[in-house]
C-alpha cells in the first residue's frame, strides 16, 4: 500500500484545507500511511481530525515570514513551501511513495531535485496568479517572474488534478505551454459522517422571534464578495412587509485569523457596511467557529447566501445542501456544477437586486426551504459523497505509484 505524503502550506481553516484533510482522512482509512506536512498549524486554529490525532501532523518552517513589511506576501509563500519540502526531503525522516501538493507548485522541482523517486500529484483549486490584482506596474513586475515559475513548476508534476470543470478550462487558458497536460476532476466532497451527528443546541448563536435565517459562510477576504450578502438584505427590506421584515436575520460567519491582516481589515469593513446601510439589527457576525457551531447555523438556517464570483467550487454549499438548506449562489464557476437552479437553490448574478429578489422567495413561501432542502441533500449524496471521492483518489494513488 503507497504512502502518502500530504504537502500544504497553511493547515489552518479554509475551503482548500477542508479538501486535503478530507482526502489524508480518505486515503488513511483505506489503509495508506499518511502524513500531513505543513508550515504552519495551530491547534486552536484548525480541523478537528489535525489535532485530534486522526492525522499525523508535522510543521516545518513558521520561523520564516509570511510577508515583508506587509508586502510580498505570495513570494514569502512560496519560500515557505520550498523550505517545507526541502525538510520533507532532507530531515524528517518520512518514509512515503507519493506527494500530494497543492496551492503552491514552487516545491515540485525540489521534491523531485532532492526528494526520493516518489510520484508527485499537484492538486490545482485554481491557477494562483488569478487569485491577486495587479494595479500598479511594481505589482506586475513583481508578479511576472512568480506567474512564470507556476506555470513551469506545474507543469512538473506526474499528475494533475483539479476540482471542478470550471477549474479544468482555466487551467487550460492560463498555462498555455501546459497544453499537453490533461488535469483530471476530483470533485471535493464531504464526510457526511461529520453532519450526521447530533447538532448542538442554537442558544445565543441565533437570535430569538426569527422567521427567516439567512446565512452567509466564507473566509473574510475580499474576494469573497461578502458585501454582496449585506447589501442584498438592504435590498430585501424594500420587498417585503415590515412585520416580515422584523422577523428576518442574516448570519455573516467566517474563518478569522488575526494573523492576516486582510482578515482584520475586511471584517472592519462589513462591519462599517452594515453600519451604513442601518441594519446592525438584522445583522451579526461571527468569527472562527467551531464545526459544532458550524452544523448549529447550517440546522438553523433557512437559506445559505453564496457570494463569491468564478469560485473554483466552493465546498460549503455541498455542506448546505446536505443538511438540507438550499443555497443561492452567484451563476458562475463551481456552483454551476453544484447547485441545480430553481431544485436546489438558486444561481443569480452577483448583485443586490437579484439576491433580494430569490431571497424574498423564502421570505414569502416557508415550505420553499423545506421542498428545496430535501433536493439538495439527494443531489449531494448522488454527486458529492466522500465514498465516491475517497474511491477515485485510492485508485488514482494505488496507480499512480505503481
Amino acid at each position: 500500500m503507497p504512502e502518502v505524503v500530504f504537502l500544504h502550506p497553511d493547515l489552518g481553516i479554509g475551503g482548500a484545507e477542508r479538501l486535503v484533510v478530507d482526502a489524508a482522512v480518505a486515503l488513511k482509512r483505506r489503509g495508506h500511511t499518511v502524513t500531513m506536512v505543513t508550515s504552519h498549524h495551530d491547534p486552536s486554529h484548525c480541523f478537528q481530525e489535525t489535532r485530534d490525532g486522526t492525522l499525523d501532523v508535522v510543521a516545518a518552517g513558521d520561523w520564516l515570514p509570511r510577508s515583508i513589511f506587509g508586502k510580498c506576501y505570495a513570494l514569502c509563500a512560496y519560500i515557505r513551501m520550498i523550505y517545507t519540502a526541502l525538510y520533507l526531503a532532507w530531515a524528517s525522516g518520512i518514509e512515503y511513495d507519493v506527494v500530494i501538493c497543492d496551492q503552491i507548485s514552487a516545491c515540485i522541482p525540489f521534491l523531485r531535485w532532492f526528494g526520493r523517486n516518489a510520484k508527485i500529484l499537484f492538486y490545482c483549486h485554481f491557477p494562483d496568479q488569478l487569485l491577486t490584482k495587479r494595479l500598479t506596474w511594481l505589482k506586475k513586475i513583481y508578479r511576472a517572474p512568480i506567474d512564470k515559475l507556476e506555470e513551469k513548476t506545474t507543469g512538473m508534476a506526474d499528475m494533475v488534478l483539479v476540482n471542478s470543470n470550471f477549474t479544468a478550462n482555466t487551467f487550460k487558458e492560463t498555462f498555455p505551454s501546459l497544453a499537453h497536460v490533461n488535469p483530471e476532476v476530483l470533485y471535493p466532497s464531504l464526510d457526511v459522517s461529520a453532519f450526521d451527528g447530533d447538532v448542538e443546541p442554537a442558544g445565543d448563536l441565533v437570535p430569538n422571534g426569527i422567521n427567516t435565517l439567512f446565512l452567509s459562510i466564507n473566509r473574510y477576504e475580499r474576494k469573497k464578495n461578502l458585501g454582496l450578502a449585506i447589501e442584498a438584505l438592504g435590498e430585501l427590506k424594500k420587498l417585503v412587509t415590515a412585520e416580515e421584515w422584523k422577523q428576518t436575520h442574516l448570519i455573516m460567519a467566517g474563518g478569522y485569523d488575526d494573523r492576516v491582516t486582510e482578515n482584520k481589515e475586511h471584517y472592519m469593513e462589513l462591519r462599517h457596511l452594515t453600519d451604513n446601510l442601518k441594519l446592525n439589527d438584522q445583522v451579526s457576525f461571527l468569527r472562527s467557529f467551531s464545526d459544532a457551531q458550524k452544523l448549529t447555523l447550517l440546522d438553523s438556517c433557512t437559506c445559505l447566501l453564496y457570494t463569491p464570483s468564478n469560485e473554483h467550487f466552493g465546498i460549503v454549499p455541498i455542506e448546505s445542501m446536505y443538511m438540507k438548506r438550499p443555497v443561492i449562489a452567484v451563476n458562475s464557476g463551481g456552483p454551476l456544477e453544484t447547485v441545480k437552479d430553481c431544485e436546489t437553490g438558486f444561481l443569480r448574478a452577483s448583485t443586490a437586486e437579484d439576491f433580494a429578489e430569490a431571497m424574498t422567495k423564502f421570505v414569502k413561501d416557508g415550505g420553499l426551504s423545506k421542498k428545496m432542502g430535501q433536493g439538495g441533500h439527494r443531489r449531494v449524496i448522488s454527486k458529492f459523497s466522500f465514498e465516491a471521492f475517497g474511491s477515485k483518489l485510492d485508485s488514482i494513488v494505488n496507480n499512480f505509484a505503481k
